[in-house]
């Protein structure tokens, strides 16, 4: 599928490796890559074959809201890839193209809107006070991930799934394996079979006794006809996997704070700060390895002078337009005061994420907790003996213990 043609003018075909990066450090490989210029070619340690690597943000944004540029057809093509592993759900939505992909985002819309969200912010915040009410009885030290940071979020989009709190830590121990290649491919497919099979139980039992849940929703929709039973589940899987990507990008988030006490202090003092604060998180925070899905042209296109063939795979990368300089000035600086920010953490065009609303929300009330909560907080080892998930899809910290006066 994928060919040199005569142009010599072609860059480099540049192999990135799956690093196992510490820290919130910016890639070095991805960074080289961007100074090479905004658009690349690369080669990832599985697949077959290069991809074009898409850098700068209006490109990134062209290419992510082009029906010239099919996601569906990547599922019939081995392209080059980070993960070892590549087993798409049919039907799933992250591998769909308009008008399909519309109709399966419809299906759980409701669950997803600002005004949804909205209404779980009183039950969210219940379950979080829970957590941060225990964490401070029994006193520090505490691993703030086991405690805080990976039960909230499960929490959470189970809540809004309407998965019951007894089958909670099968789901997240599901999600751990399919997220990570530190396991080996076949444990990640069988996690990613075990899910499915349990998510189409539950679909078939009726999805709990929640209407408005995004397992009732979908019920719904496969008794109208709206989806399929098969497309019902994958897309529940999808929903259930990005619910807890907030655990890693919260945990960069607080690595920055306890790392840089001038930008904790400055929250706590102005309060006003924090929803610009968040933003600039997300926008600088590497909320993950390399690039996600891949894109196939399916036409010829030309981006920033270069000619994209039909039949040849794209990737854009977030991390790379969200430093874009002619967007971000000084786009290695963290500004908390930052505006505007139009950052692309959560992706753009049709596959933007539907859980955007609800991870910003999540994000909120932790870091709001971590701030009034817990006075004089900082961590309880050095930082250099934090170790970072490994064969991670989604980067994070494994673990980060804390103590507080």
């Amino acid at each position: 599928m994928l060919r040199d043609g005569p142009d010599t003018a072609q860059p480099p075909i540049t192999h990135w490796p799956a690093l196992n990066l510490d820290g919130v450090d910016f890639d070095p490989v991805l960074s080289g890559l961007m100074q090479a210029g905004p658009v690349t070619r690369i080669k990832l340690p599985n697949g077959s074959g290069w991809a074009w690597l898409l850098c700068r943000y209006d490109d990134v944004r062209m290419v992510t809201n082009d029906p010239r540029f099919s996601r569906k057809l990547v599922v019939e093509n081995d392209v080059t890839r980070l993960a070892p592993h590549f087993i798409p759900v049919p039907g799933a939505v992250g591998f769909e193209d308009p008008p399909d992909h519309t109709r399966l985002r419809r299906a759980v819309a409701g669950a997803f809107t600002t005004g949804g969200v909205e209404r779980l912010r009183t039950r969210a915040q219940e379950l979080l006070d829970g957590l941060v009410d225990g964490i401070l009885r029994d006193g520090p030290p505490v691993d703030l991930t086991e405690r805080l940071l990976a039960p909230f979020p499960l929490a959470v989009v189970c809540e809004l799934m309407g998965v019951p709190e007894a089958d909670r830590s099968k789901v997240h121990e599901w999600t751990t394996l399919i997220l990570s290649s530190a396991h080996g491919a076949r444990r990640s497919e069988q996690a990613k079979a075990d899910m499915l099979a349990y998510l189409g139980e539950r679909l078939r039992e009726g999805g709990g006794t929640g209407g408005d849940t995004v397992l009732g929703l979908l019920v719904k929709a496969v008794a109208a006809g709206e989806v399929t039973e098969e497309e019902a589940t994958g897309l529940a899987l999808l929903i259930q996997i990005g619910g807890e990507a907030v655990t890693n990008n919260v945990g960069n988030m607080v690595y920055i704070l306890l790392t840089r006490p001038d930008l904790l202090e400055r929250l706590r003092s102005e309060p006003e700060l924090r929803p610009s604060a968040l933003n600039e998180l997300l926008r600088y925070i590497p909320h993950r390895n390399a690039v996600g899905l891949s894109r196939i042209a399916l036409e010829d296109v030309t981006v920033a002078g270069h000619l994209i063939r039909a039949g040849e795979a794209v990737y854009v990368s977030y991390l790379a337009a969200n430093r874009d300089a002619e967007v971000f000035p000084d786009p290695d600086e963290l500004r908390l005061d930052r505006s505007p920010n139009p950052h692309v953490s959560f992706g753009y065009g049709p596959h933007y994420c539907p859980g955007a609303v609800l991870a910003r929300l999540e994000s909120e009330l932790l870091v709001d907790a971590l701030l009034d909560r817990f006075p004089e907080l900082r961590f309880a080892v050095p930082p250099n003996e934090l170790r970072w998930r490994p064969g991670a899809l989604i980067r994070g910290p494994e673990g980060l213990p804390v103590t507080w006066s």
